[in-house]
């Protein structure tokens, strides 16, 4: 009998096809609304393997309601959605989407910081309400990058690559992590230092870490504080990294200049204050959000199900 795989969502590329042809049998959920836990179990619970998405929370609930899974292939490099050691124990391996994603989420890092730095957001909205009369010395200035000091947090693949990219505007670049990064030090002569240093003394702060217990409000109130009036933060990581409420607190009164968001702290709802702040960038969660790059992690969802279901090991595992 052919081994059932289920996905949680209509992917942007034909990998129910790709399963299929290799002797799987597959179902989709094409509805508008995110499954809900009940319709996750119902669905779910007999498959062999499962494709999920960020969005999906499989908790021990979820996972005892498996009865045939041997693997969940989540269509994301972050995994915090999941249940890792209890799936462990459950003998369900885990998977991710690691390293193709990179890029596409380097570059819309480095967007998010010109749109912050350059004001590109306000400058829009104000000729799109007519507002333009013509060329002024003072209009929306903003901020160069050149010269300034970069401060990387969380200096993984993506951080290596926005460390990359933000060197091309001759930037002066320092970073956190737990281990050194030779790219970063030696092709980009960039230099490992504390959090607490790196918060006091950047000019531009962009925040690359996994979400873990050990990072859930790394950034604090304390962390925060530490932060130069002129400087901006931008975060495309996970939005329980950072203290939101008390950044929107420095937000409001300006004691920070701007800072840009792609993630939330109670992602999907977005806390109203920031809506109302125009000292602000928001994007709805479109780090890796290319076509190439959505099909490629697709693809990489799919040969990890087909590995584990047909005796092999997985491509990129997490537990």
């Amino acid at each position: 009998m052919a081994k059932k795989v289920f996905i949680t969502s209509k992917l942007p590329s034909k990998i129910d096809r790709y399963l299929r042809s290799k002797g799987f049998t597959v179902s989709v959920y094409t509805g508008k609304e995110p499954l809900s836990k009940n319709e996750l179990i119902k669905k779910a619970s007999k498959a062999d393997g499962i494709i999920t998405l960020l969005s999906n929370k499989v908790d021990r609930e979820v996972l005892d309601e498996l009865s045939n899974c041997k693997v969940i292939a989540n269509y994301a490099v972050g995994y915090n959605n999941i249940d890792i050691q209890y799936a462990k124990k459950k003998g369900i391996v885990v998977t991710n989407t690691p390293g193709v994603l990179s890029d596409a989420t380097a570059e819309l890092t480095i967007a998010l910081i010109l749109a912050c730095t350059r004001r590109l957001i306000e400058a829009e909205k104000f000729m799109r309400e007519g507002k333009f009369k013509g060329w002024m010395p003072d209009l929306f200035l903003g901020t160069e990058l050149k010269g300034k000091t970069v401060g990387i947090v969380g200096a993984g693949e993506i951080g290596t690559e926005v460390a990359r990219r933000i060197k091309a505007f001759k930037t002066k670049i320092i970073y956190f992590n737990r281990s050194k990064n030779s790219i970063i030090e030696n092709e980009l002569k960039g230099k490992k230092v504390s959090l607490d240093f790196l918060m006091k003394n950047a000019d531009i702060i962009t925040v690359h870490l996994p979400l873990t217990a050990d990072t859930y409000h790394i950034i604090d109130r304390e962390k925060l504080k530490l932060m130069k009036k002129s400087a901006i933060i931008v975060n495309v990581a996970r939005g329980e990294v950072i203290d939101e409420k008390y950044l929107i607190e420095l937000l409001k009164k300006k004691r920070i200049k701007a800072a840009g968001f792609d993630v939330y702290e109670n992602e999907p709802d977005i806390n109203p204050e920031l809506t109302k702040l125009k000292n602000v960038v928001l994007l709805p969660h479109i780090g890796s959000a290319t076509t190439e790059t959505r099909e490629e992690m697709a693809m990489l969802a799919a040969r990890n199900v087909e590995a584990v279901l047909k005796g092999k090991k997985p491509i990129t595992p997490v537990n």
